[in-house]
């Protein structure tokens, strides 16, 4: 197969995987497995016999071994859902051949504009390949830029056996953008000794630290009265609820918040007279830190819920991932790998955060320790999603340097 990066991310971004955070089933949506069907074929086509997907929509492959040496085996893995923010269905991409600056108008609603002024990064792609979406949909090269990456770079590998390296696990996951990316992936099965995600954005970029995350639900009982005799009598629990939220600190919301501040965010309110439901996710970049906000947050109730004192609450919190920092921190070797590749690449290496978390949090917790390096993609979840052609090629480039770096530093 000879076909490019752009070639595969074309072909990938036409079928629509959106994740459904409604669904208990996993995947979520059946239609993930139409994208991993093709991926087994090609993965096949490619050589590699042992390509299959399993109940839960994941792909696995192996790639062989062409060095003697011990070289510890790697995984490459990125996620094949799209995210529910916005549609994926009926997506038509555009490329923008050998772009010259300016400001990108969208083909299918020319109301979206790709401005230089929002999108600073396409200062850096003048004379590039630029693929966009009409405007209607979504991209999906969150992260089909990703899984386009790995397979181009696979068939590199497999094209050229001359350039040595261990073996090497291909990973194509589901539900990652609902958050359950790792859920049902067997790493006994795997077996690999560490991973890398390929679900970043900008080219350079090693993200090697994500958020630490947790979600509260807040259950209020209010006292119901009928309306015309409730004087002195009834607790409205949509009142309740409406005055936790309008005593939240404004200075710790994703509206006021960058860089390595966390937040507290409402997601969900709901309620009647006698009982409303708050939800809400808590970030930050320390456990310290989200158990502050978690603490700050119950004051929060209590102090409303003194003006009511017939009516109660209940207050739970559910851990949902950590920040893989912790765990990448006593493998310094596979950052410090990623590095030497990202330079080989000619590129210069930034250690950069994630406000948010992928597949690589939940896999470092899991036991397969996991960075994320970058695939060119950017605004992802919008209609204004696009990715250079010419960044996702550095993508692949890193990939090949980054095996033959393992093999390398491996003493025989």
């Amino acid at each position: 197969m000879t076909d490019t990066v752009l070639d595969r991310l074309l072909r990938y971004v036409v079928i629509d995987t959106q994740s459904d955070p409604t669904s208990t089933a996993q995947p979520s949506t059946e239609k993930q497995k139409d994208l991993g069907r093709i991926l087994v074929q090609e993965l096949l086509a490619l050589g590699l016999g042992d390509a299959h997907l399993d109940e839960h929509g994941n792909v696995y492959a192996t790639i062989p071994a062409t060095s003697d040496k011990p070289v510890p085996v790697i995984c490459f893995c990125s996620h094949m859902d799209t995210a529910p923010d916005f549609t994926g269905t009926h997506v038509k991409p555009q490329v923008v051949r050998n772009y010259q600056g300016g400001d990108i108008r969208l083909t299918g609603d020319t109301a979206q504009v790709i401005r230089v002024s929002d999108h600073p990064q396409l200062n850096s792609q003048i004379g590039h390949d630029i693929v966009t979406t009409d405007g209607t949909t979504l991209l999906g090269a969150d992260d089909k830029a990703g899984i386009a990456e790995i397979m181009t770079a696979a068939a590199t590998l497999l094209a050229n056996p001359g350039i040595k390296h261990g073996t090497i696990k291909i990973l194509f996951t589901t539900d990652e953008e609902i958050g359950r990316g790792a859920d049902k992936v067997d790493l006994d099965k795997l077996g690999a000794a560490f991973a890398y995600t390929l679900d970043g954005s900008t080219v350079g970029e090693i993200e090697n630290e994500t958020f630490s995350a947790d979600g509260v639900e807040i259950e209020i009982t209010g006292v119901a009265m009928h309306p015309g005799y409730a004087k002195d009598k009834m607790e409205n629990a949509i009142k309740i609820a409406s005055a936790i939220v309008a005593r939240l600190p404004k200075d710790q919301t994703p509206e006021t918040t960058e860089g390595r501040q966390g937040f507290i965010h409402p997601t969900d309110i709901s309620g009647s007279m006698d009982h409303a439901h708050l939800q809400f996710i808590i970030r930050d970049f320390t456990d310290e830190g989200l158990v502050e906000k978690e603490i700050l947050l119950e004051q929060i109730v209590k102090e409303a819920m003194t003006t009511y004192p017939g009516s109660s609450y209940t207050f739970t919190v559910k851990q949902q991932y950590r920040n893989m920092k912790q765990v990448l921190d006593r493998h310094p070797e596979i950052v410090d790998n990623l590095a030497e590749a990202v330079r080989r690449a000619g590129l210069e290496p930034v250690l950069h955060s994630i406000r948010g978390g992928t597949d690589g949090s939940r896999l470092s917790f899991m036991g397969l320790p996991c960075p994320n390096i970058y695939t060119g993609g950017h605004a992802y979840h919008s209609p204004l999603e696009w990715v250079g052609v010419q960044d996702m090629e550095l993508a692949v480039k890193t990939i090949v340097e980054l095996v033959q770096v393992w093999e390398e530093r491996t003493a025989a």
